[in-house]
């Protein structure tokens, strides 16, 4: 129980022993600081609609609220902050928020199997994007803003999230303020599918610990889609398809056919668990596939173990024996993640181990690179069951080099850097992306040092607009098909160029571009 220090205190908390007392002195939870603060705002803050609620766990998303405080009446709208721990809650009446309000006070309210604090809000009413004077006005179209976004946001992922709850029309992503994002439902009388979708992701994590969801109504109530690819998508249409998309767009939405035009890390996404109560119940339940939980933290519980196990281990096998060594092998994994150590295996010719960073490294690896075409020979990438690369049976290969090699402390890594969100993780393309090449570097040059190198040429050259203070140049090779550029990427990736006059060489460094074509 609660200890009172001195009689001080003891006189202040008789003097305030209202019905909050029982909510604010719990065992084995609360101090006198909370008692006190709650104490304050509750005397300063007259009665609202609108309701606080502090105190709320991780997990919560907007239904475990609804499913909690409907009970005190109709609820209007809800806005998360999870971040905050917080969130408000807006009742049809004056009353409802006085019942919740005061039950709060009189008995331990639970969400999420946490106890959560109720008071007054300071404002009146909540403000809502679509700016009605209607309390309860909702929208077919959702407003997603997406908060501390370490891994990319693409349509095929925002799909893969939002379907299983009802059928989504339309995405629109857009960075006005921060990553956000428009999805849009079917129209119905009661606009069932997007209620559903906000009240099942409102508060939720894309992936573990980040890309949370805070999820509005919007203001338009259709969304304008003028092209399909990874920044927007019209579903009713699929002839707006402007882009290669290899076999077709896989309903499931697993990220393993789709390229992402993010930056920063990249992994799959699992579908909701057939046991959730948010999946439409016509839906079949999907085959999971062995990747680790990526879904939203509520359901992180409702999964089997065995979907949590990997490894930081690739194993890569039908390579090409003279053609691919250590190096060339780093300059290919080194696009989805820190390459820690390198390995070809002796008693398995033309296959390597490839230990990176950690298991979502391996996980982008393999859903971008397994079946990819390199020198006559279709890659085969997958998760090794080994945990690490071990040097042992060192030899050396035909080109002469080495059969294991350590990155570990390469600077050509680049997941390491303030700059790692800047990173493109995509699919092998056509197109190239190249920089922190010699600002006097030109296309001759490069098409020099492509022959000096039996590197496939490029077919066109474009070179970015530089600042004036700029001391590099980047830009864009295209290529004659993907394999011919994923070839001259493994063989020229981090190539040095000395020039004259620069003690310092430049390390060009490429990688796959979210463009198709030139």
């Amino acid at each position: 129980m609660f200890e009172v220090e001195s009689a001080e205190e003891r006189r202040v908390i008789e003097q305030n022993c209202c019905p909050i007392l029982s909510a604010c002195l719990i065992p084995y939870k609360c101090n006198l600081f909370l008692f006190f603060s709650f104490v304050k705002d509750s005397h300063l803050i007259p009665p609202s609609p609108v309701v606080h609620v502090r105190g709320l766990c991780d997990a919560v998303v907007e239904a475990d609220l609804v499913e909690v405080l409907e009970k005190f009446g109709t609820i209007c709208y809800v806005m998360m902050m999870p971040f905050k721990r917080q969130a408000l809650v807006e009742f049809d009446s004056l009353e409802s928020a006085e019942r919740c309000v005061r039950s709060g006070g009189s008995e331990s309210v639970f969400i999420a199997n946490q106890q959560a604090f109720f008071n007054f809000s300071t404002s009146q009413r909540i403000t809502r994007p679509t700016n009605s004077d209607d309390p309860t006005s909702k929208n077919k179209v959702l407003l997603l803003s997406i908060q501390n976004p370490l891994y990319p946001i693409s349509t095929d992922v925002l799909y893969t999230v939002c379907n299983p709850v009802g059928n989504v029309q339309r995405i629109v992503i857009f960075k006005r303020n921060g990553i956000q994002a428009m999805v849009e439902y079917p129209y119905d009388h009661i606009i069932i599918n997007a209620q559903k979708a906000k009240m099942a992701l409102n508060g939720a994590d894309i992936y573990s610990g980040c890309c949370t969801l805070k999820i509005e109504y919007a203001r338009p109530n259709r969304l304008n889609v003028v092209r399909n690819d990874t920044s927007s998508w019209d579903y009713t249409k699929p002839f707006l398809l402007h882009r290669d998309r290899g076999k077709g767009r896989q309903r499931q939405a697993i990220l393993g056919e789709h390229p992402s035009n993010g930056y920063g890390p990249h992994c799959p996404l699992l579908p909701l668990p057939p046991n959730s109560r948010y999946r439409r119940s016509h839906e079949p339940v999907p085959e999971l596939v062995s990747y680790k939980q990526l879904v939203p933290k509520t359901f992180s519980s409702t999964l089997p173990s065995a979907l949590l196990g990997s490894s930081a281990v690739a194993m890569v096998s039908s390579l090409h024996p003279n053609e691919m060594n250590c190096s060339r092998l780093f300059n290919l994994f080194c696009l989805y993640g820190n390459v820690e150590k390198v390995k070809f295996m002796k008693s398995i010719p033309g296959t390597a181990l490839v230990e990176m960073a950690d298991e979502y490294a391996v996980d982008r690896a393999v859903t971008h690179l397994n079946g990819t075409k390199v020198f006559g020979k279709k890659l085969n990438v997958c998760v090794s069951r080994q945990q690490a690369v071990i040097p042992s049976q060192v030899f050396e290969l035909a080109d002469g080099s080495s059969s294991y090699q350590d990155f570990s402390l390469t600077r050509n890594n680049r997941f390491s850097t303030t700059h790692s969100h800047r990173n493109i993780i995509q699919p092998p393309t056509a197109v190239l992306h190249f920089y922190n090449a010699p600002p006097t570097l030109n296309q001759q040059q490069l098409l020099k040092f492509c022959s000096e190198h039996n590197a496939p040429a490029f077919t066109k050259y474009k070179v970015f607009d530089a600042k004036p203070s700029s001391k590099t140049l980047s830009g864009l090779l295209e290529f004659d098909c993907k394999t011919a550029a994923v070839e001259a990427l493994i063989m020229l990736n981090h190539h040095q160029f000395r020039i004259a006059g620069n003690s310092n060489p430049f390390t060009i460094k490429l990688c796959f571009s979210t463009s198709t074509h030139l």
